[in-house]
């Protein structure tokens, strides 16, 4: 595939379906279900996230309003694709997890960076997995990229089984590459080419 500056722009109406989970970008009316699935997972997420800012220690409705448009503008750009996870079976906009696509880089590379997290009671059951599958099917088929890379903290093995699962490969080792809960953080660099997933 030639180099692109940019990929044709995606409709903020995007929905990606698995067998169980409904993935679709937030909208002004889930801020109310963000926050609560913010706060039901403070403590699950808070030794894989970057510190809080010390004049908001928790997630309000402000902070929720806030990455909902912040998310629906790098949308429309085309850098960033953010996807809220909702269970298929049920009716009410109730939010298990989220997935990202950001940081997407054009031209000769063509590449996009992968962060999620799940609901701490759906840890282990296959859910993220299905969300990685397709955010990974939406970034080579819509979006247009050829890679799609990962980094994952060493102590977090569950994590890593998801893209392993998902048919990422181990690329190396970053010493001190991300600082996450307020201290610098090594990384396990995973990565997935268009080649490999054809």
């Amino acid at each position: 595939m030639r180099s692109i500056e940019r990929a044709p722009s995606q409709p903020l109406a995007t929905v990606l379906r698995t067998s169980r989970l409904v993935l679709r970008p937030g909208r002004e009316s889930d801020v109310s279900a963000i926050l609560r699935a913010s706060r039901r997972n403070a403590d699950h997420l808070r030794p894989w996230s970057p510190a809080p800012p010390p004049d908001q220690p928790r997630p309000t409705l402000t902070s929720a309003a806030k990455e909902v448009a912040r998310d629906r503008i790098l949308w429309k750009r085309g850098t960033h694709c953010a996807f809220y996870l909702f269970p298929a079976e049920d009716e009410t906009p109730k939010i298990v997890g989220r997935i990202v696509l950001s940081n997407i880089v054009r031209r000769v590379f063509q590449n996009g960076y992968l962060g999620y997290w799940i609901d701490r009671d759906l840890q282990g059951q296959g859910y993220m997995s299905e969300a990685v599958d397709a955010v990974v099917d939406f970034a080579f088929g819509p979006m247009g990229l050829h890679r799609v890379q990962a980094a994952v903290m060493p102590r977090n093995p569950g994590s890593m089984r998801v893209l392993e699962k998902c048919g990422f490969r181990r690329e190396g080792y970053a010493v001190r590459y991300l600082k996450i809960a307020d201290h610098w953080e090594d990384h396990v660099i995973f990565a997935i080419t268009r080649e490999e997933r054809d």
